[in-house]
């Protein structure tokens, strides 16, 4: 019986097929040879294309489309299968009314078909929308939802979904759709001065996960691979700044301390207008923390196959990580 235990416990899972993704969050398609040669090194095969943008118009008192996807360079579908991804605010949907809901719906899904059709994208096997519903808009969400499965009803509906709603998950409800994609990270909050690391930190995703393994949809994930700083101004949130390489912070005008840096004068940095006394938070997407947090979210999955995305496919940010770390997030869940 002692000897059996042991075998039981120290007895490998049965390994897990995934599927390697990537997110594409440009308004305009043009990969790049170094970004072609990383998808081809990763065999990534399916891409997330965010398709378009809807938030909610004051002038005109309705929800309107931005960020319109177009591609420039090769034909997208060349080797790849293209997921378009819609991004809807949760005040959109909290604004529209309740009997605008279907028209909205409608809406969105003639004008993936349009897109679709301008930018030769030959088949669409799956459509997802990306919102970070609340109790209070989830109703008019999951209406929204419904309405475009029933115009799609050949093509998989998936939607993102946050950690807070896993774990409140009585309050948010459960979308209808045929799968969900979990979203490891922006789980900090990232106007809190004291926050380490909003865009993922494994103690904090720990505090999400207890309902996991009885989420009843089947589930795909996503980890984050960039980074930004956040900008603070007599300790309250002031902002994003993008695009900053490490190398401009010098002793000239700042002080560094763990992953903050504090301006010591008025400075102008690549368009950014600093002041005495702000304070910017470094936060980034390691490799140890991404698969420290893949290791945690490993423990409650179902060992079934399922896809596993990074976000997002960006030359800036690939040069980053190598192949080898790349592979070692898909490979951690396998």
């Amino acid at each position: 019986m002692i000897l059996c235990f042991l075998f039981s416990c120290n007895e490998k899972r049965q390994s897990r097929t995934v599927e390697p993704s990537f997110y594409y969050w440009k308004s305009v398609w043009n990969i790049t040879g170094f970004e072609k040669q990383k998808l081809d090194s990763l065999k990534v095969k399916t891409i997330y294309v965010k398709f378009f943008d809807v938030a909610w118009d004051e002038a005109t008192g309705k929800p309107l489309p931005a960020a319109k996807w177009q591609a420039i360079s090769y034909k997208p579908q060349s080797g790849f299968s293209i997921i378009p991804t819609v991004f809807i605010t949760n005040e959109c949907i909290q604004k529209t009314d309740k009997s605008q809901i279907k028209k909205l719906s409608e809406n969105i899904y003639s004008l993936i078909l349009e897109i679709k059709q301008a930018n030769g994208v030959d088949s669409i096997t799956e459509i997802q929308i990306d919102c970070d519903w609340t109790e209070s808009t989830k109703e008019k969400y999951f209406q929204l939802l419904n309405n475009t499965k029933h115009q799609t009803p050949d093509t998989k509906l998936s939607a993102t979904i946050r950690l807070h709603q896993i774990k409140f998950i009585t309050k948010t409800g459960v979308p209808p759709v045929d799968r969900g994609l979990l979203m490891c990270y922006n789980m900090g909050n990232l106007k809190n001065p004291e926050t380490r690391n909003s865009i993922l930190e494994t103690d904090e995703l720990k505090k999400y996960t207890g309902n996991l393994s009885a989420y009843p949809l089947p589930l795909d994930i996503a980890f984050p691979l960039f980074n930004w700083k956040v900008l603070y101004r007599n300790n309250v949130y002031t902002g994003l700044i993008e695009g900053l390489p490490q190398s401009v912070f010098t002793s000239s005008f700042c002080t560094q301390k763990n992953n903050r840096y504090y301006v010591l004068k008025d400075t102008l940095l690549q368009g950014y207008g600093l002041k005495k006394g702000d304070m910017i938070r470094d936060e980034q997407s390691g490799i140890k923390e991404v698969l420290k947090a893949a290791s945690e979210i490993d423990r409650y999955l179902k060992n079934t196959p399922l896809r596993v995305s990074l976000y997002h496919l960006d030359s800036v940010i690939l040069s980053k990580y190598s192949t080898h770390e790349l592979e070692s997030i898909y490979n951690s869940l396998r």
